[in-house]
């Protein structure tokens, strides 16, 4: 049975399921995995981004655009919106496996609006680098 987000402990099971889908994808896994050294480190500070973008818990303080723009940057600017809609189907499949109500509709709603800042971001930053 399905049951609500309610807590850090639903966030954490979230995060660890979504990211193992990242990790074994064919057409996006290398980005992360190339990138990510601390795997342990990084589902804890994205259990804090999610908690705090969920429940208001404040323990995330990191720049997410600045580090998507970094990784961008690293693979010489080859994330397509391709990628994001991967990364989306994966997000929205893995809180559809186990979750449901309110909590899992609001972070889908989020992490879609989420990847649109994000991926505009990058392409923005692309555009002024491509100005120097």
């Amino acid at each position: 049975m399905k049951k609500q987000i309610e807590n850090r402990t639903d966030i954490a099971l979230l995060i660890h399921e979504f990211y193992a889908k990242i990790r074994a994808d064919h057409e996006i896994g290398f980005y992360f995995n190339d990138i990510i050294k601390n795997w342990d480190a990084h589902l804890e500070r994205l259990t804090d981004f999610w908690e705090m973008n969920l429940l208001g818990v404040k323990k995330y303080d990191g720049n997410p655009l600045t580090v998507h723009n970094e990784v961008d940057a690293h693979f010489n600017g080859k994330i397509t919106s391709n990628e994001f809609g991967i990364w989306l189907n994966h997000w929205f499949q893995t809180i559809d496996e186990h979750f449901e109500g309110e909590n899992a509709d609001t972070l889908k709603r989020r992490a879609r609006k989420m990847s649109t800042f994000l991926y505009m971001s990058m392409f923005e930053n692309r555009e002024k680098e491509s100005d120097v």
